[in-house]
């Protein structure tokens, strides 16, 4: 499948089943993730694998979104580790973990598995409910799995906007 074809079609999946997901292809996800570009090449993400009943619990005292999931990757950055722009002290931790996150996402989807980037979560309570040092910033939660058989893509999946209007072309 190409890349176009592949951001076409992965879905933010809402509904997983609960076949479990094989370890090769947990361990080929995790190294997808860790060929993203990093700001410096500093490499500050952090990638938390938590699996079973007791991963769904963790998750739940954050957030109520697991879609019935059982694996979880907890995206988050070492803010110690991270780049920060000089002019401003902006922390490349945060792109750095997007842009992890992203290399998870797609390689979800290739695999043949489901996810929903979740950053609607409570980053204190995950991070106490996870025990991460003070150092590890949470960015985002991704529920893995395979999808449902009813896991559709919602309604608005394919309306985007035209190009026109996300584009400012100043050649």
């Amino acid at each position: 499948m190409d890349f176009k074809q592949l951001a076409a079609d992965r879905f933010s999946c809402r509904r997983l089943s609960d076949r479990e997901v094989d370890e090769k292809i947990i361990r080929h996800l995790l190294e997808v993730q860790r060929l993203a570009p990093t700001a410096c090449n500093n490499q500050p993400q952090r990638i938390y694998v938590l699996k079973g009943e007791k991963a769904v619990e963790t998750i739940a005292k954050a957030t109520h979104y697991d879609f019935g999931a059982r694996l979880f990757f907890v995206v988050c950055y070492d803010k110690e580790e991270s780049w920060k722009r000089k002019f401003d002290g902006f922390d490349g931790g945060i792109m750095d973990a997007v842009i992890v996150g992203c290399h998870l996402d797609f390689a979800i989807a290739e695999a043949g598995l489901g996810t929903c980037w979740i950053g609607s979560f409570d980053p204190a309570a995950l991070s106490a409910a996870m025990g991460l040092p003070n150092n590890h910033v949470p960015v985002a939660i991704f529920p893995v799995g395979y999808p449902a058989e009813e896991a559709r893509p919602s309604k608005a999946h394919h309306d985007r906007k035209p190009l026109d209007q996300l584009v400012i072309d100043r050649r």
